[in-house]
C-alpha cells in the first residue's frame, strides 16, 4: 500500500526515504517536506497519516472511497484535490482516481484503480531540484502533468484503431462487429471526457488562488497542464465527433448497398412480370379464343413476350437498376 515515503530538503535535494511512524519528527525539522505515494490504501493507514498531517475527517472519509468526482476542496491551509485517471487496457479504457492531500510540508497522493505509479513524475521532479526546493507544489505540478500526459496517447491510440477501421466502414456489407466497436470507442470516449473536463476547473483554481500554497513561480507551470488539459479535451470532442461520423457513413454505405440489391431483384421482378401477365392470359379456359387456332399464334406470342422483356430491360439499364 505504501509505494514511496520520501522527505526533502528545503533546497530540492532528496533527504532520504523514511517509515510513516518517522513522518512527526522529520516534520519537526525546519525546512523539510514529506512526499507520501499511496495505492488503495486501507482504513487503517489512513487514519495514521492523518495522525501525522493532521488532516480533515471529511477528506479521509472521501479518500477511503474510490467513487469521487473531480474536485479540489480547502480545508483550513490544505487542500484536498480529487482527479480521475484513465489507462488504454486491451483496447478498452480503464478508469480510475487519485486523490491529493496537499499541504506547505507534505504532498500524499492515494491511488485507486486504472493508475500508472507516479514515481518517474517523483524522478522527474528530482532531476529539477531548483523547482523541487519551491516545495510540495512543484510536486503536485509533476503529478498533474503526469496524469494529463498519460491521456493523450489514449485519444492518440483510438485515432489510429479508426484509421485501421476504414476499410470495414466502407464496405458494402454490413459488419456488425465493426459498429459494436465504434459504438464502444465512442462510449469510452464519452466518459473520458466527463472524466477530463472538469480537470480544467480545478488546475485553473491551482492557477489562480491559493497563493500561501502555491508561488507565483510555479504558477505557469500549472497553466500549461491547463493548456494540455485543454488539447486532450478538444481531442477528445473531435475524436467523438468523427466517430459519429464513422457510424454514419457505415450505416448509410449499407443501406444504399440494400437499396441497389433491391432496385435489381425490383427489375428483374418487372421483367418476369410482363411474361407472366400474358401467358397467364391465355391460361383462362374460355371456349373461343381465335388466336389460339392459328399457325402463327405460338411463335407471335414468343416474339411479343421477348420484345415486352427487351423494353423492359433496356429501360431499367438506361435507369441503372440493372
Amino acid at each position: 500500500m505504501i509505494v514511496n515515503c520520501v522527505a526533502y530538503r528545503k533546497d530540492g535535494s532528496r533527504l532520504d526515504d523514511i517509515q510513516i511512524e518517522d513522518i512527526d519528527e522529520t516534520l519537526r525539522k525546519p525546512e523539510t517536506f514529506v512526499w507520501v505515494g499511496l495505492h488503495e490504501p486501507d482504513q487503517r493507514l489512513l487514519l495514521k497519516l492523518q495522525d501525522e498531517f493532521g488532516l480533515h475527517d471529511l477528506a479521509i472519509e472521501d479518500a477511503q472511497q474510490a467513487h469521487q468526482r473531480t474536485k479540489i476542496e480547502a480545508y483550513g491551509d490544505a487542500l484536498f484535490i480529487v482527479v480521475q485517471t484513465a489507462q488504454l487496457i486491451e483496447g478498452h479504457i480503464a478508469f480510475g482516481e487519485t486523490h491529493i492531500f496537499f499541504g506547505a510540508r507534505y504532498l500524499i497522493t492515494v491511488r485507486h484503480g486504472a493508475s500508472l505509479s507516479y514515481t518517474p513524475a517523483r524522478h522527474a521532479c528530482e532531476k529539477t531540484p531548483d523547482l523541487l526546493a519551491h516545495g510540495p507544489s512543484y510536486g503536485l505540478y509533476g503529478v498533474l502533468d503526469y496524469i494529463v500526459d498519460n491521456l493523450l496517447p489514449i485519444v492518440r491510440e483510438f485515432r489510429e484503431e479508426l484509421q485501421t477501421l476504414e476499410n470495414d466502414i466502407f464496405a458494402d456489407t454490413f459488419n456488425r462487429n465493426t459498429v459494436r466497436r465504434l459504438y464502444d470507442m465512442q462510449r469510452d470516449l464519452m466518459t473520458l471526457r466527463l472524466a477530463v473536463s472538469p480537470m480544467q476547473d480545478v488546475i485553473s483554481q491551482l492557477v489562480r488562488l491559493h497563493p500561501e500554497l502555491i508561488p507565483d513561480e510555479l504558477r505557469v507551470y500549472f497553466r500549461d497542464v491547463y493548456d494540455h488539459v485543454f488539447r486532450v479535451n478538444e481531442s477528445i470532442g473531435a475524436m467523438r465527433e468523427m466517430l459519429t461520423a464513422a457510424i454514419n457513413v457505415n450505416l448509410s454505405l449499407v443501406t444504399f448497398g440494400q437499396n441497389e440489391v433491391m432496385k435489381k431483384l425490383a427489375g428483374w421482378a418487372a421483367m418476369l412480370a410482363a411474361p407472366t401477365l400474358i401467358t397467364s392470359w391465355y391460361g383462362m379456359n374460355f371456349t373461343h379464343m381465335p388466336e389460339l387456332a392459328k399457325p402463327w399464334a405460338y411463335p407471335t406470342i414468343i416474339m411479343v413476350v421477348a420484345s415486352v422483356v427487351g423494353v423492359i430491360y433496356v429501360a431499367l439499364k438506361r435507369a441503372r437498376w440493372l
